[in-house]
C-alpha cells in the first residue's frame, strides 16, 4: 500500500428506478406515493422525476465504498418494501423493455413545465433511466484537472453498464438504448476538456448570459465538475439490474479519481484525447457493451473491449486497497463472465421466445440482489 491521502474521494450515488404495475408489467405512475412515504422514513433521499412512473434515490455523502453499500442496499430494500405496500413493483434498466413513453405522466413541477415546453416531445420522450456517481475533491482546480483526464475511460466503465436494449417493445441492437434516447437533449454526452476552471465557469457564465440556460444544472455531459459542490460527477452509464453492479462501477469510478490523482502528484498525467475520439468509442460501447472492439487510441488500433477493462483494472489496481474498495471492484470480473445486465435480458429473451414481459420479471427479481 501507498498509504496516500484519499479521504478526500467521498462518493455520493444517485439511482433512478422504475415503477412497474405487477398485473400488466407496464410503467405505472405511482402518484407520489413511493416519495411521500419514503420521505417519512428517509427523508431527502427519495425524490419524483419528470415522468411519475420514475422515482430517484440519492445516498448520503459516503466516506467509502462500504458506506455506499449499505446505504443503496437500504436505499433499495426501504422503496421496495413501500411498493410493495402499495401493489407495486420496483426495477432498474435504462429503459422499460416495452412500455410506450406518450402513456405516461408528467409530475406537475414548475421545472419539468419549463423542460418540457423548451425540449418538447425531446423531453416528454425522456423516459430513462441512469446512474449517477459523485466523487469528492479537494477543490474545484483539481475536479477540472480530473474531469479532464477521465474523459478517456468513460466508454469502458459505461461499457459494463449497459442495461437497456429494448425501447417501446422492440429489440433495438443496442446494448445501451437509453443514450440514444437522451441524445435528442442539448449539452449531453462527452464533454470537451477545458483547460482550467475559469474556462469552465466562463463558459457557464456565457450560456446563461445569453439564454441558453438559467442555471448550470442544465449541463446534462456524461461527465462533469459539479455547479454546486466539490465533486466530479459521473453521468453516463445506465442504472444496472443490481446492487452489486451499482458499487462495483461507483468503486470503478473513485479508483479512476485516485490514480489521476496520484499521477499528478508525480508531476505525470494521462494522455488527454479529444471529444470526437472518445466519442467513436462511447458510441461502439452503446451498440455492442463488453461484446465489441474499442479504439486503443495510444496504439492506433482496435482491442477487444474486455482486454481493455482488465487493462484499466491493471491501470487503477495500485489505488483499490488505499481506498478500501478491492472486495468490491472484483465484481467488475463478474460482469465480464455473465454478462451486462443488457446482455442477462437479452438471454431471457432469446431463452422466452421474445417474451417481453418474462424480461420485466427478470429485471424486478434482480433489483434486490
Amino acid at each position: 500500500m501507498s498509504n496516500l491521502n484519499f479521504t478526500h474521494f467521498t462518493l455520493g450515488v444517485e439511482e433512478e428506478y422504475m415503477v412497474i404495475d405487477p398485473s400488466t408489467r407496464e410503467l405505472i405512475s405511482h402518484d407520489q406515493k413511493l416519495v411521500l412515504e419514503g420521505q417519512k422514513l428517509i427523508n431527502d433521499k427519495v425524490k419524483a422525476e419528470m415522468h411519475q412512473a420514475v422515482v430517484e434515490v440519492g445516498t448520503d455523502i459516503c466516506n467509502n465504498i462500504d458506506e455506499v453499500l449499505r446505504d443503496i442496499t437500504s436505499l433499495r430494500q426501504t422503496l421496495a418494501g413501500i411498493a410493495d405496500e402499495n401493489n407495486l413493483w420496483l426495477g432498474a434498466a435504462g429503459t422499460h423493455p416495452f412500455s410506450h413513453w406518450q402513456k405516461q405522466l408528467i409530475t406537475a413541477h414548475v421545472r419539468y413545465d419549463e423542460m418540457i415546453n423548451e425540449f418538447q416531445e425531446a423531453a416528454r420522450s425522456n423516459l430513462i433511466f441512469g446512474l449517477h456517481v459523485h466523487v469528492g475533491m479537494q477543490n474545484r482546480e483539481m475536479a477540472n484537472h480530473i474531469a479532464n483526464s477521465t474523459r478517456y475511460f468513460l466508454p469502458h466503465i459505461f461499457a459494463l453498464s449497459t442495461n437497456s436494449p429494448f425501447w417501446e417493445g422492440r429489440k433495438t441492437g443496442y446494448k445501451s438504448y437509453r443514450t440514444k434516447v437522451f441524445d435528442k437533449f442539448p449539452r449531453t454526452g462527452i464533454p470537451e476538456a477545458f483547460e482550467s476552471i475559469e474556462a469552465y465557469d466562463n463558459y457557464i457564465k456565457l450560456l446563461v448570459k445569453t439564454n441558453c440556460i438559467d442555471n448550470a444544472k442544465k449541463i446534462w455531459w456524461d461527465l462533469r465538475v459539479h455547479p454546486f459542490y466539490n465533486t466530479v460527477e459521473f453521468r453516463i452509464c445506465d442504472v444496472p439490474l443490481t446492487t452489486s453492479e451499482t458499487i462495483a462501477l461507483a468503486a470503478l469510478f473513485q479508483a479512476v479519481c485516485a490514480k489521476i490523482y496520484k499521477l499528478r502528484l508525480q508531476n505525470m498525467n494521462y494522455i488527454q484525447y479529444s471529444r470526437a475520439l472518445i466519442n467513436e468509442n462511447k458510441w461502439r460501447a452503446s451498440r455492442y457493451g463488453i461484446d465489441g472492439r474499442l479504439i486503443d487510441f495510444g496504439k492506433e488500433e482496435e482491442v477487444n473491449t474486455r482486454v481493455l477493462i482488465n487493462e484499466l483494472l491493471d491501470f487503477v489496481d495500485d489505488v483499490v486497497d488505499d481506498l478500501g474498495s478491492r472486495h468490491v471492484i472484483t465484481h467488475v470480473q463478474s460482469i465480464l463472465e455473465n454478462g451486462t445486465g443488457a446482455d442477462r435480458q437479452l438471454k431471457i429473451y432469446e431463452e422466452t421466445g421474445g417474451d417481453l414481459v418474462k424480461v420485466v420479471d427478470f429485471i424486478h427479481e434482480e433489483f434486490l440482489k
